[in-house]
């Protein structure tokens, strides 16, 4: 089973399914068949014994007979005559009918079991039983009581071989036609399966294709549908999509950060170079020393910031998330961050009072800090930065806004970007990642973050945390 294709297991099973139902389907055809048909044979046996009960009629002499009748025969009979329908030579439907008298003599009809059926009881309109040469017989008797019928009994016998016949030509029947069904169903089975496998064979041929050419932009084409397959192709195309993303967005990560990292440490290299060339003064050496130093601290925080994202990004699930009381954390960071004094930046802040959420305290916090540390850097000099915390119906809002260069609106979407700076001639006080950090927190914690700015005016950023 191992080894077979998915297409012919289920068609291998689909078949023991039919073959099992077909099995037991023989069974309950002759079992209810056999009851049934045994009960139309008692039905059929009462019927046409009273059928003939109203064919004997009783005249005082033979001059009442109508000779128009088919009627052939006219029996002596006490003080008259017996008209007799011809049909009692005959059996009807295999009922033996007869006519008999009170001591059970055949008087009229016929009656395939005679010795056994001699010393029989008549019983008016019940059904017997009875063995005879190892057939079962069943037998029907009505007595007759009208005007001159008086003393006469209808007895009507039939052998249950005539259900046995019957029996016989269904089950022929049964064994050709399901047998049939069952091979026309196989073969539907099959041609349907391999139908219904075309799909996962594209699916499957895309995805080797894919791995194999590493061709991340193909995409797989099974035809307008809404069942299931199709729903599974739109899934596989909607993973190859974020696959294909986060591959480019991996490789403009490296190359920026390749690109990020190549500055200082060709600024070190030539440092070094340049000062091992002959002796120096010490105050050369001072200088070359401070060169590096700069370029050193500007690489650790580089490579501090992308460890940070790339955990951020990896390790979402580990940050555990308690209640923070946001009132008491904005209004900590931006007492520390208002020390700083910037260029004669001034901070401020407006907090409401009472605001709790349940999140990550030091994500949080690194995101304000990332946000006001932003707002600094772009600040204008003896500018002004403002963070605002408080709810709005079902959501809490936090603002950070500055009077600084702002942001042109076909960058506002770019900044969350990794390595994205907007002013160049700034890029070496940052490393181009704390709003793409911002953004991963936004993200972790369920929450937005946008920014509205006019250039040459100032910026606002705001996050927003749904309760």
């Amino acid at each position: 089973m191992k080894g077979m294709s998915i297409r012919l297991k289920i068609t291998l099973w689909f078949t023991l399914v039919l073959l099992i139902v077909v099995f037991f389907t023989y069974l309950v055809v002759w079992s209810v068949n056999s009851q049934v048909i045994q009960k139309t044979i008692r039905d059929n046996l009462i019927r046409t014994v009273e059928n003939h009960v109203d064919e004997l009629e009783f005249y005082t002499t033979d001059g009442n007979i109508d000779s128009n009748q088919k009627t052939e025969y006219a029996i002596r009979f006490q003080d008259g005559y017996l008209e007799v329908d011809d049909d009692f030579l005959e059996e009807v439907n295999e009922v033996y009918t007869g006519l008999y008298s009170e001591d059970r003599t055949l008087i009229y009809g016929e009656n395939p079991i005679p010795k056994a059926t001699s010393e029989q009881e008549f019983a008016d309109s019940l059904i017997q039983k009875i063995m005879a040469d190892g057939t079962l017989y069943y037998i029907f008797d009505r007595k007759l009581t009208l005007n001159g019928l008086e003393g006469l009994w209808l007895r009507g016998i039939v052998s249950e071989y005539q259900g046995s016949i019957q029996m016989s030509a269904i089950t022929r029947l049964s064994l050709i036609l399901l047998p049939a069904l069952v091979l026309l169903a196989v073969i539907g089975g099959y041609l349907l399966a391999g139908r219904l496998m075309r799909p996962i064979r594209k699916i499957s041929d895309a995805a080797s294709q894919i791995s194999k050419g590493g061709d991340l932009k193909k995409r797989i084409v099974i035809g307008e549908g809404t069942d299931e397959l199709h729903q599974l192709a739109d899934r596989f195309n909607e993973m190859f999509e974020r696959l294909e993303e986060a591959f480019e967005t991996e490789r403009q990560f490296t190359f920026d950060a390749s690109h990020e990292l190549r500055t200082p440490v060709s600024v070190i290299a030539a440092q070094c170079e340049y000062t091992l060339e002959r002796t120096r003064s010490n105050e050369e050496y001072e200088e070359a020393m401070q060169t590096i130093q700069r370029q050193g601290r500007k690489m650790s925080r580089l490579i501090n910031d992308m460890l940070d994202i790339t955990r951020l990004e990896n390790r979402a699930d580990s940050y555990i998330q308690e209640a923070v009381d946001l009132t008491q954390l904005v209004t900590s960071v931006c007492a520390d961050m208002a020390l700083i004094q910037e260029r004669g930046i001034t901070l401020g802040w407006e907090v409401q009072e009472n605001i709790i959420y349940k999140g990550n305290p030091v994500l949080l916090t690194r995101l304000l800090t990332n946000l006001v540390s932003n707002a600094y850097r772009y600040g204008k000099e003896q500018g002004h930065i403002q963070v605002t915390l408080r709810r709005k119906e079902k959501e809490i809002e936090l603002a950070v806004s500055d009077d600084g260069i702002g942001i042109a609106i076909e960058e506002q979407q770019k900044i969350f970007r990794r390595f994205y700076q907007a002013d160049q001639s700034r890029s070496n006080s940052g490393t181009g990642l704390g709003l793409s950090m911002v953004y991963e927190i936004a993200q972790i914690h369920g929450g937005e973050i946008d920014v509205e700015s006019t250039l040459g005016q100032g910026s606002t950023f705001v996050f927003r945390l749904y309760e």
